[in-house]
């Protein structure tokens, strides 16, 4: 990272907020991704194929949202960086429920605050990356809700226990379990480009 004294020269001390803020964005993306690639395979080893691949799909959906912020972050004169993330992986149900905790966190608080400090400087570039994984997020907590709840309401047995693929958009990292409409709900890019992951 940057120190604030070089920002501060080549940009505004209001933007030094924002990139800060891109910054945190990206190191939470960074390791939520590394975290739900391990709870992918803690899945896979505990006989659970779709909830790895809904793991596989909302890790790849956070590399695109780091990815993102990234490019963001250089473009502003920022540099993204991060340490070598700790991670502790239990059993599925356990890392289903501190996935469920961690996408709210960031629907609920995270980008609220951060597109609450970027948009009153109309910095569009900041906004955007910050809109799209906001959006892609709640995609995010409504599969994990939907199934936590499926899992804990003791009903039906779902997609959870055999394989499922489920849909990426490779510009924001919305997810989905089928396709919905001609384009993305968060950044309107064409289903057709959406990835499968199983």
């Amino acid at each position: 990272m940057a120190s604030d004294r070089m920002l501060a020269y080549g940009a505004g001390v209001e933007d030094l907020t924002v990139i800060r803020n891109l910054e945190t964005a990206f190191e939470e993306e960074t390791k939520t991704s590394t975290a739900y690639k391990a709870y992918a395979t803690r899945a896979d080893e505990e006989g659970y194929p779709g909830l790895a691949s809904l793991f596989r799909a909302t890790a790849l959906a956070e590399q695109i949202h780091a990815g993102n912020h990234a490019r963001v972050l250089r473009h502003m004169g920022g540099s993204p960086g991060i340490d070598a993330p700790k991670m502790h992986v239990e059993g599925t149900f356990e890392n289903l429920k501190a996935t469920l905790v961690d996408q709210r966190f960031e629907v609920d608080y995270l980008y609220p605050a951060f597109l609450t400090t970027a948009v009153p400087l109309f910095d569009t570039t900041a906004i955007r990356s910050f809109h799209w994984a906001f959006e892609a997020d709640k995609s995010h907590v409504q599969l994990y809700g939907d199934v936590m709840a499926r899992v804990h309401g003791g009903g039906r047995r779902g997609w959870e226990y055999e394989k499922h693929p489920f849909f990426v958009c490779g510009l924001c990292g919305y997810a989905a379990e089928h396709p919905v409409g001609k384009n993305c709900p968060g950044c309107n890019y064409l289903w057709e480009k959406f990835e499968a992951i199983m």
